[in-house]
């Protein structure tokens, strides 16, 4: 079993990538590890990323950072849950450079989106915090929302009108 991750733990990890890669890319942090670094959870479980483009030498810089700082670190994005949002890198929020790496948050919006699908309690306390800190705002949400359910079709493991009731729901009780 891996060690808990804290917020110390993610921005070393982002400069090892930096500094292990061989060529430029993007990293976008997905879920805990947004998180911790935008403050409402104190640690997580593993560290999900989106490599756009992938930067040269990325999974051997993974492999070695997995072991020296005892890090589970998946791939894992929102849209490989749900149709990606078309604006989603502009949307990105960036956080740093290290050597010729850029890392953003994944698109707030998509992240609460693939939160909501899940459902889970945390996941729904981790979208309450998201609005809290004006990582996002309701109407975005639903329009995110509106822009994905015609692609839903191409995601067959998720009920799309389940998933729409469950968003609409989630929005009518945090307006009460």
């Amino acid at each position: 079993m891996r060690a808990l991750v804290d917020p110390s733990k993610i921005r070393h990890l982002m400069r090892e990538i930096g500094r292990r890669a061989r060529g430029p890319g993007r990293v976008y942090l997905v879920g805990g590890a947004s998180a911790l670094l935008e403050g409402w959870r104190s640690t997580t479980v593993d560290v999900d990323l989106k490599l756009d483009p992938e930067p040269a030498g990325i999974f051997e810089a993974i492999g070695g950072i997995k072991a020296d700082l005892d890090v589970n670190i998946e791939l894992s994005a929102p849209d490989q849950f749900l149709p990606p949002l078309p604006d989603w890198r502009e949307r990105s929020v960036f956080l740093e450079r290290h050597g010729e790496v850029d890392f953003f948050h994944y698109d707030f919006r998509a992240q609460a989106l693939a939160k909501l699908a899940r459902g889970y309690d945390r996941d729904r306390a981790d979208v309450r915090a998201m609005l809290a800190r004006g990582l996002l705002a309701k109407a975005d949400l639903a329009a995110a929302l509106a822009t994905v359910l015609p692609g839903l079709l191409r995601y067959p493991a998720l009920n799309a009108a389940a998933f729409e009731l469950r968003v609409r729901r989630f929005l009518a009780d945090e307006d009460a």
